[in-house]
């Protein structure tokens, strides 16, 4: 691999460009990269250097839809929330669930996006 220099004053400065990684436009991988932006800036421009930042938001996008998903179904069946809900009263099965997915949602962000993977 050749280094290409150029002169600036008395001093040659390596001309040096990192690639540009793409961000993916998933919820949770935006979350991280911006947590990463704002709390953890070396982990940041290490996954930046080596080149793995997209995989990285990539793998954290992938894991927290895949926990949510997890966490929504185990709630629902525990708290006894079924189709048969759905059909005999629809706004609480819909108050229901929404309250499940907030809560799974908050701990996934708390487990993937604002941890240490």
């Amino acid at each position: 691999m050749e280094i290409e220099y150029t002169k600036q004053g008395d001093y040659f400065i390596p001309n040096l460009v990192m690639k540009m990684q793409t961000i993916p436009t998933g919820k949770y991988a935006r979350m991280r990269y911006n947590y990463l932006k704002n709390h953890k800036k070396a982990e940041l421009i290490i996954l930046e250097m080596n080149e793995k930042l997209t995989k990285h938001l990539i793998e954290v996008q992938k894991i927290a839809t895949t926990r949510i998903d997890t966490i929504i179904k185990q709630l629902a069946k525990q708290e006894n929330i079924t189709e048969e809900l759905k059909a005999t009263n629809q706004m609480e099965w819909v108050r229901n669930m929404n309250n499940i997915k907030n809560r799974a949602e908050e701990i996934v962000i708390k487990e993937v996006v604002y941890e240490e993977l």
